[in-house]
């Protein structure tokens, strides 16, 4: 299903979907006088794997597959390691269901990620990549091995390329998991067909990765970006977006007045985005926002001129996460909302260490006593200090963040839980068998 997208202010760079109004993204030849490989020729050519890394070190690019990780650094810490042989891996699963901004990616220009995969590749000294995708999405695994093809065809990928010595050989690899794959030494155990569970770091990938070798793993926003980057030069992408986040990111956007896709500079304010999907239904006021993911933070609505950067919402209890926005308005109850959204993360988390298989459990049990109408009076200091241990032995991102619907909900609305809690009504009228508050929405 091709990914609605939104439309936005003229003002805004277009980076990752420059070219994605192509009337056939598999069209290489149109690709190419757009752009595509321009950047990889410079990397080949004129600046090699050094200035290559100082070029994009230069140009400030974070990974966007949430943790918002410089991508320079990650590739310097690769080569500094010694090995044989050093692998390339795109994040193209996209693990969270209700967000396809990946998938929206891989359809409209897959040559981008193939070249921002041939670009790392050269940086760090790789002969051998994958681009992880669902093992499901056959149109998205067809598209893709169609663009590598085209490429290797063309000479911008494969043995000797552009006769300059470089083998670059790129391979699509379905996997099967769940959301758990968006953590990358999880990602890397499915590659190597071992059961999917979070490693401790250090060492991190890009020092013992893919079979034990350094391995560099990027979402594929990261990698597409790479291109621009090196055509336009890294100054001109360090301009664009926020000081300590720059450049552009895809957003999945959900409102109650519809949803879609957009390119967002980073540092644009949750409202400016918010405003994309469009006016709420008459007589509705925006009540949450859950920016992140099924992870992610629950934020009141005099936060939304919070901007959209890595730090900015870390620092209100959100994070980048998935690229989804959702709007949740005056209908909704916060405390359920956060008890599904925390049900489904201890669902998917892998059972590794026991406060995530355990202890996210129990934050599900205690918030389902809540809106069913069997809370005890010390639920709500349990459910933070429950969710303070979780976060304090955690083993990985997954763990971390499961806690942040309810801590954020806690922390922002904390006079609906205690109306759960302590008066046993459900404000919004959602919560049964509750007493549904008078005057409750609707």
């Amino acid at each position: 299903m091709t990914a609605t997208l939104l439309k936005t202010p003229k003002a805004w760079p277009s980076i990752l979907l420059e070219r994605a109004g192509a009337a056939d993204p598999l069209d290489l030849d149109a690709a190419t006088k757009a752009g595509a490989f321009e950047g990889l020729r410079v990397a080949i050519r004129d600046l090699g794997p050094v200035a290559t890394i100082a070029a994009v070190g230069a140009s400030g690019l974070r990974g966007r597959g949430g943790a918002g990780f410089p991508t320079a650094d990650k590739w310097r810490l690769a080569v500094a390691t010694e090995a044989p042989r050093r692998y390339v891996v795109a994040n193209g699963y996209g693990a969270d269901p209700a967000s396809g901004t990946d998938r929206a990616l891989l359809t409209l220009d897959p040559f981008a990620i193939i070249e921002g995969v041939a670009i790392a590749a050269v940086a760090i000294g790789a002969t051998e990549s994958f681009i992880a995708v669902r093992a499901e999405d056959s149109a998205a695994i067809r598209g893709l091995e169609a663009a590598i093809g085209a490429a290797t065809d063309a000479g911008f990928i494969g043995f000797d390329v552009s006769g300059l010595g470089h083998d670059l050989t790129i391979a699509v690899r379905p996997v099967q998991g769940a959301y758990m794959l968006g953590e990358e030494t999880v990602l890397l155990k499915a590659l190597e067909g071992k059961r999917g569970q979070p490693e401790q770091r250090p060492p991190h990938p890009a020092e013992r990765g893919l079979y034990g070798l350094p391995t560099v793993v990027h979402n594929v926003q990261t990698l597409a970006a790479l291109g621009w980057i090196l055509r336009h030069g890294a100054e001109a992408y360090a301009k664009t977006g926020a000081y300590d986040s720059p450049g552009t990111i895809l957003v999945q956007v959900r409102t109650p007045a519809g949803e879609g896709i957009a390119e967002v500079p980073l540092g644009t304010p949750l409202r400016d985005i918010v405003g994309l999907g469009g006016a709420l239904p008459a007589g509705r006021s925006v009540k949450a926002l859950l920016v992140g993911g099924p992870s992610g933070g629950l934020l009141p609505p005099d936060l939304l001129d919070t901007p959209y950067t890595f730090d900015g919402l870390r620092a209100v209890g959100a994070h980048i996460g998935s690229g989804s926005v959702v709007v949740a308005d005056d209908r909704a109850c916060i405390v359920d909302l956060a008890r599904l959204l925390t049900r489904f993360c201890a669902g998917e988390a892998c059972g590794k260490t026991i406060p995530c298989r355990i202890g996210t459990r129990r934050l599900v049990e205690i918030a389902d006593r809540v809106v069913e109408g069997r809370p005890k009076p010390t639920d709500g200091a349990l459910l933070a200090d429950l969710s303070a241990d979780i976060v304090a032995s955690a083993l990985c991102d997954h763990e971390r963040l499961t806690t942040l619907p309810l801590t954020t909900g806690m922390r922002y609305f904390s006079t609906e839980l205690d109306d759960h809690i302590l008066r046993s009504t459900c404000p919004a009228g959602v919560c049964h068998p509750i007493a549904v508050a008078a005057g409750a929405s609707s």
